[in-house]
């Protein structure tokens, strides 16, 4: 089975995402921000990380650097899903390692697609 880690300051967030994710056959891990998700990588990379941006103790962006600079750092899938949907933010992400952009909100379909396009689900 796939493992996705959530990181997310939102509660609600994580669990909607959750949902979506458990019905992909991903098992899933939460993290309320960057720090507690390097962290959780540090103890088990997974194969998806499901990444807000706007987040305290250490932002989306910072723990996406970090996290490629790890030992099997450039393993897992990253996806940022954001409110942050101007197109100087989605450069900066893809070129610091992310490897799609979902705009909050988002449902099934979408998270769908994205995992489609990286590889880590079959297409629709």
């Amino acid at each position: 089975m796939m493992t996705c880690l959530l990181v997310d300051d939102s509660r609600v967030i994580r669990k909607v995402a959750r949902r979506i994710l458990e019905d992909l056959d991903f098992e899933c891990r939460e993290a309320a921000d960057g720090s507690e998700a390097l962290k959780a990588c540090r103890q088990d990379m997974p194969d998806l990380i499901l990444l807000d941006w706007n987040m305290p103790v250490m932002n989306g962006l910072d723990f996406l650097k970090t996290l490629r600079k790890e030992p099997s750092g450039e393993a897992p899938k990253v996806v940022f899903c954001t409110t942050e949907n101007d197109m100087a933010h989605i450069t900066e992400a893809l070129r610091h390692g992310a490897d799609e952009y979902i705009m909050k909100p988002f449902d099934s379909d979408i998270i769908a697609s994205k995992l489609a396009e990286v590889g880590l689900v079959e297409a629709a």
